[in-house]
């Protein structure tokens, strides 16, 4: 589960199958931390779409957001999500049981949260976006910028760094 304005990962759940139920049990335990939200959007999956989730969902007065079908560019923040999280996550682990995958998920996911900042976020982290800390420089500082403002004479020099690095 993404937050689409701070690209938070609130939750990433490990199992072999998920029931509309444990996904009502997922977004509740969410709610108690982050407050109802007005929305939520998805894809066309069962879980999704059965009577007891949406049901749930208008008891609570929770409007269901469906993607359009093979159209995910309107969705794109929380379509790369499951990407990285594929590429990042799942392809580079094994893991041995459920205990041990719920734990390198887990900490993908706060990595993930506390130490990777996104250019859409002003190069913030997306829990510095949602504290509301300011933004740092418009520009994420570049190998070349490093060595120019320190002095070392690359501005004078026949050699020139074309990759950005992050520092």
């Amino acid at each position: 589960m993404l937050d689409a304005y701070t690209r938070e990962g609130l939750a990433l759940e490990v199992d072999t199958s998920f029931a509309s139920r444990r996904v009502t049990r997922v977004v509740v335990r969410v709610m108690k931390e982050r407050g109802r939200p007005r929305s939520l959007r998805g894809d066309h999956g069962p879980e999704l779409a059965s009577r007891h989730f949406l049901a749930w969902c208008k008891e609570r007065e929770v409007r269901m957001v469906d993607i359009e079908p093979g159209r995910p560019l309107p969705n794109g923040p929380v379509e790369s999500f499951p990407g990285k999280f594929r590429d990042e996550g799942l392809n580079v682990s094994w893991f041995g049981n459920r205990w041990e995958a719920c734990q390198k998920v887990d900490a993908w996911r706060l990595e993930y949260n506390q130490e990777r900042p996104h250019s859409r976020l002003g190069y913030r982290t997306p829990e510095e976006f949602a504290a509301g800390a300011p933004a740092p420089p418009a520009s994420p500082p570049t190998l070349a910028g490093v060595l120019k403002t320190q002095g070392n004479g690359v501005e004078n020099s026949t050699q020139r760094v074309s990759a950005s690095a992050r520092i």
